[in-house]
């Protein structure tokens, strides 16, 4: 049988099994056990199943998933993450919807130190949404900031997409998470921007808070988070001046995070049984999904599906097959999860991209930043749901959807200036040692 039209197959019976909710990891790599007996056989079929799950599971650089999830787990045991939107409140809350501002400062730093953009929405929909609801704050601002903000988690170092994305591309993983810090403050400076433009244009949108705190109520909210600031300084200080690699960065920034919730008093043996038992649950789930993913871009690879794509595209100009591209991960992010669509598209792009002379780096960041968006553009934007579910009926879905559309035109406009000016990607890399 033709080994294109196989390929073609095995994509619309993947399709076909994710729309049944047929799990994605399982999913990926049936269909390419499949597809690999089809084209060559059994016995390679076999042959890869065997080496793949072991080569990838065996990589030293997958071990940065858990060591990461683990920094992110203790600390938030140790209360680091608890007083951000407080001390974000008190330093922002005089500026035109300042609370919805301080709602984003918040989610960025929680968001480096969970690395989870679902943990980071249901955790400030809890702490932040009641606060603004209560300050009068128009609801669809109030819950589309949190969702929108809670994206951050995706792209802002350190990022499990960064590092999937860099383990399939064999790419740098220190490399990638330096290339994220400029768009990642840039996303949040220009939500900042554009929740100060609307609520000064439209200030019923986010009616003046005045509240007056002392300069004591700020070195306390100072004293209560510097921790967090300073441990993600220094992890990320690490990788960039080359003190250690991004996988040891893991393992050093969950080692710090275990200090500073003994020094304060947060941590137990029950604080650390749950934050292992949790890293070790979503390590799995990422990890099953990652074998899945690797076993089904061999079928891809052997369907010459790529060397099609690249011939069909080769008519088009460099920008016409990014902007094809940016389309293509925004549609496909209104209907699935975000790992599952770049461990999907890569295997076919890589080579299409690598035949335009891409920077892969720069690539890995605007594909992270394009997932981002998925997670709040309808009808499947996770974070959305996520702020629903924990708000219950109190706020209508719709209401929640017409917010994050300005959120959406805020991304759109950061991928704008990502594509035109990659120096935002590639700038600091330049400076690594």
């Amino acid at each position: 049988m033709d080994p294109l039209l196989v390929g073609l197959c095995g994509i619309v019976l993947l399709l076909a099994l994710i729309a049944i909710r047929f799990p994605i990891g399982i999913a990926m790599g049936l269909v390419g056990f499949l597809g690999v007996l089809a084209i060559i056989g059994a016995q390679p079929a076999i042959g890869v199943a065997k080496a793949v799950p072991y080569e990838l599971v065996g990589d030293w650089n997958l071990s940065a998933v858990p060591m990461f999830l683990l920094m992110g787990y203790f600390a938030s045991a140790a209360g680091l993450t608890r007083g951000l939107f407080r001390a974000a409140r008190i330093f922002l809350g005089k500026i035109p919807g300042g609370l919805a501002s301080a709602t984003v400062i918040a989610s960025a730093l929680f968001a480096s130190a969970s690395g989870s953009s679902v943990a980071t929405a249901a955790a400030f929909s809890r702490i932040a949404v009641p606060e603004m609801l209560k300050a009068r704050y128009a609801p669809s601002l109030a819950t589309a900031c949190v969702a929108s903000a809670g994206t951050l988690g995706s792209l802002i170092p350190p990022s499990v997409l960064l590092i999937i994305y860099g383990l399939i591309t064999d790419l740098s993983i220190g490399t990638l998470f330096v290339a994220a810090v400029l768009p990642g403050i840039l996303s949040a400076i220009v939500y900042i921007g554009m929740i100060t433009v609307r609520c000064k244009l439209k200030p019923e949108l986010a009616p003046h808070v005045d509240e007056q705190y002392t300069a004591e109520d700020k070195k306390e909210a100072v004293r209560d988070i510097w921790p967090l600031p300073l441990l993600i300084v220094g992890v990320l200080g690490g990788i960039f001046t080359g003190i250690f690699t991004a996988t040891e960065a893991g393992a050093v920034g969950a080692f710090l995070a275990v200090i500073i919730a003994v020094a304060r008093g947060q941590f137990s043996f029950k604080v650390a049984q749950k934050a292992l038992f949790d890293t070790a649950v979503s390590t799995s789930a990422i990890f099953i999904i990652v074998v899945g993913a690797a076993v089904f871009s061999r079928f891809i690879a052997l369907s010459t599906i790529p060397v099609w794509v690249t011939g069909s595209l080769s008519g088009f100009d460099f920008v016409s097959v990014i902007i094809l591209i940016c389309i293509l991960y925004l549609i496909l992010g209104c209907f699935m999860e975000s790992i599952s669509i770049m461990l999907l598209t890569l295997p076919v792009l890589t080579p299409l991209l690598e035949g335009f002379g891409v920077n892969m780096i720069w690539f890995g960041v605007l594909v992270t930043k394009l997932l981002e968006i998925g997670l709040i553009t309808p009808p499947l934007g996770l974070n959305v749901y996520v702020i629903r579910s924990s708000l219950g009926k109190s706020v209508k879905l719709g209401t929640l959807f017409r917010g994050v559309s300005w959120f959406i035109a805020a991304d759109v406009f950061t991928v704008a200036c990502m594509i035109v000016f990659p120096a935002l990607m590639l700038w600091l890399p330049s400076l690594m040692r």
